[in-house]
């Protein structure tokens, strides 16, 4: 195209900023760390547990599952235990920290709050009455074995459905009044779901509803393992490719208008996308708090807020945290299992009390 004398080009779309702040650790070591960390992690907590196990021999459990191997008849019990039980249930604990990681961190640019996690929605709350509904009086019962997870997946939509119904205005979907609409519904869900146990008549079902409440991987099988890891890779792959728009609207819906980014139509898309991770991570293991709002923030102090890296380290953080926390949950006070969610927060709010005051700059301090 010609170009009048004197008159400059006209210049594409600035890239949105990478955020700065904080890069202290290499991101290719620290990604090569987690890796290995995680590498070493599953078989690890594949071994550990009651029955008392060793490393070596769970690893050849593990590869006997995977090549077929010939398993002599004293030890199907012992290789049942790895293969079947721990196994997938190892696999699952990384597919859920993982994703709710990623999330976390994708809500916290989306609300622009750091106290944002895969929660502030009310899709878990809303999940947790399809479950109850399930746990304690037997709805659902034609679905069977899926009949826990299809319930709590299928009432996080209805609750997605509902917050977005109640959040979006004639002026978009706002992120203040997408947290408080999220805020209020989980209050109200929550509501719902103490009633239900409340007015239970089976003892054992009110029990086995409040441990899911609480967070549990105990019912991992190795149906769940790749649906779970499906939403959580397609989830992640989306969310890396919005990376550059992530960094853009965690500046502000006007400085992302100037670089180019449709934040209220880019939000509307994050809202579903999250929703559904969150709806199919809570399906499959309950209620699992401070991964999605913990992680996040330790991983700004060694990357930096660039969620090109931080969507990297992120999920790979969440996944080795979940591992070990629920190989502490069922081994601490064995053969009685601790909900997850319990030893998140034990270990959660401690670390973030600690993280607030190291970084209050970044959390809000004057």
């Amino acid at each position: 195209m010609p170009v009048r004398a004197g008159a400059a080009p006209a210049a594409a779309p600035p890239e949105p900023p990478a955020p700065q702040p904080g890069r202290r650790t290499s991101l290719p070591g620290l990604v090569t760390v987690l890796l290995l960390a995680l590498a070493v992690s599953v078989p690890a907590a594949a071994a550990l547990g009651s029955s008392g196990l060793g490393f070596g021999a769970a690893l050849g459990y593990v590869r006997a599952g995977l090549t077929g191997e010939v398993i002599a008849p004293h030890e199907v019990s012992a290789y049942t235990i790895v293969w079947e039980i721990r196994l997938p249930r190892v696999l699952l604990a990384a597919v859920v920290g993982a994703g709710l990681a990623a999330v976390g961190v994708a809500l916290q640019a989306m609300v622009r709050n750091a106290l944002a996690d895969p929660f502030v929605l009310g899709i878990s709350s809303g999940a947790a009455v399809g479950a109850n509904a399930v746990l304690l009086f037997g709805a659902f019962g034609a679905l069977g074995v899926w009949a826990l997870s299809g319930a709590a997946f299928v009432s996080a939509l209805g609750a997605m459905g509902l917050v977005y119904a109640v959040a979006r205005s004639a002026h978009g979907m706002t992120p203040l009044r997408l947290v408080l609409t999220g805020t209020a519904m989980y209050y109200g869900f929550s509501s719902v779901t103490t009633l239900m146990v409340f007015t239970a008549e089976r003892g054992e079902a009110a029990r086995s509803a409040m441990m899911w409440l609480m967070g549990s991987l105990g019912g991992a099988t190795w149906a769940a393992v790749p649906l779970a890891a499906g939403v959580v890779a397609v989830g992640l792959a989306v969310l890396g490719l919005s990376a550059r728009r992530l960094n853009a609207l965690a500046m502000g819906d006007e400085t992302a208008a100037a670089l180019g980014v449709d934040a209220e139509r880019f939000r509307r898309g994050l809202f579903v996308l999250t929703a559904v991770m969150t709806g199919a991570l809570v399906a499959v293991s309950g209620t699992i708090g401070f991964v999605g709002l913990m992680v996040p923030h330790a991983t700004r102090m060694l990357v930096g807020a660039d969620h090109r890296g931080l969507l990297v380290v992120a999920p790979l953080l969440g996944a080795v945290l979940l591992v070990w926390v629920d190989v502490a949950s069922r081994t601490l006070l064995a053969p009685v299992e601790l909900p997850v969610g319990v030893l998140t927060a034990v270990i959660g709010v401690p670390c973030f009390l600690l993280l607030m005051r190291r970084r209050g700059h970044t959390l809000g301090a004057a």
